[in-house]
C-alpha cells in the first residue's frame, strides 16, 4: 500500500478536498482532527499539555484560545507543545495505516497541514499539494470567525511558501474552480495512484 501525502496551506481547500477523497472511498488520516481529539476533554494530551502551559485546560480539555495565547507570549513553547502532541499523533496514524493496509485498499492518504515544515515528506511515498490563487484563498480564510489580516499573516508566515509546495509536489489539485472541478482532479490522481500501487505490486 503506498502512502501519500495531502497538504496545503490555509484557505486552498485542502479540507474539502480531503472529504472528495474519502467519498471516492480513500482512507484519509485528519491530522488537525487528531489534535482536536487530543485537545477535548479527556483527550491524550490534556494532562501534558495543561502541565506544560498552567491555565489553558478549561472544563477538561485545552481551551484553544488560552493555548495561542500562551504561545504568543512564549514563542519557544511551540517546541514543547510539538514535544508532547507530535508522538501522540504518530501514534493514533500508526494504528490507521496499520488498518488502512489490513482493508487491502491500494493507497492511503495523510492530511497533514505542515507537511513539509515537519519533514513528514520523506516518511510518505507521494505528496499532492492543494493550492488556489492568493486573492481566492484571503478572501476564504477572512470569511472565518475570529480570523484578522493579522491572524492570517501569523499562520502564513509559520507555513513554506506555496510555489516551493508545488514544485515539490507529486500532484496538484488547483481548487478555485469550485468542487466538481476539484472532483475531477481528484478521480485523476486516484487512478494514477491505483494504477501505481498496482504496478510496484506486480
Amino acid at each position: 500500500m503506498k502512502i501519500v501525502g495531502l497538504t496545503g496551506s490555509i484557505g486552498m481547500g485542502k479540507s474539502a478536498t480531503a472529504d472528495l477523497f474519502r467519498e471516492a472511498g480513500i482512507p484519509v488520516f485528519d491530522s488537525d482532527a487528531c489534535v482536536h481529539a487530543l485537545y477535548a476533554p479527556g483527550g491524550g494530551a490534556v494532562d501534558a499539555v495543561g502541565a506544560a502551559f498552567p491555565g489553558v485546560v478549561h472544563e477538561g480539555g485545552i481551551d484553544r484560545d488560552r493555548l495561542s495565547a500562551a504561545l504568543k507570549e512564549d514563542p519557544a513553547g511551540f517546541e514543547r507543545l510539538e514535544a508532547i502532541v507530535h508522538p501522540l499523533v504518530a501514534e493514533a496514524r500508526h494504528g490507521f495505516l496499520e488498518t488502512a493496509r489490513a482493508s487491502g485498499k491500494p493507497f492511503a492518504i495523510l492530511d497533514i497541514p505542515l507537511l513539509f515544515e515537519t519533514g513528514g515528506h520523506d516518511a510518505v511515498d507521494a505528496v499532492i499539494v492543494v493550492h488556489a490563487p492568493h486573492d481566492v484563498r484571503r478572501a476564504r480564510v477572512l470569511k472565518r470567525p475570529g480570523m484578522t489580516e493579522d491572524k492570517l499573516d501569523a499562520i502564513i508566515a509559520r507555513q513554506l511558501d506555496d510555489h516551493l509546495k508545488i514544485a515539490r509536489a507529486d500532484y496538484t489539485i488547483e481548487t478555485s474552480g469550485g468542487l466538481e472541478d476539484a472532483r475531477k482532479q481528484v478521480e485523476k490522481i486516484i487512478e494514477a495512484l491505483t494504477g501505481s500501487a498496482q504496478r510496484s505490486e506486480s
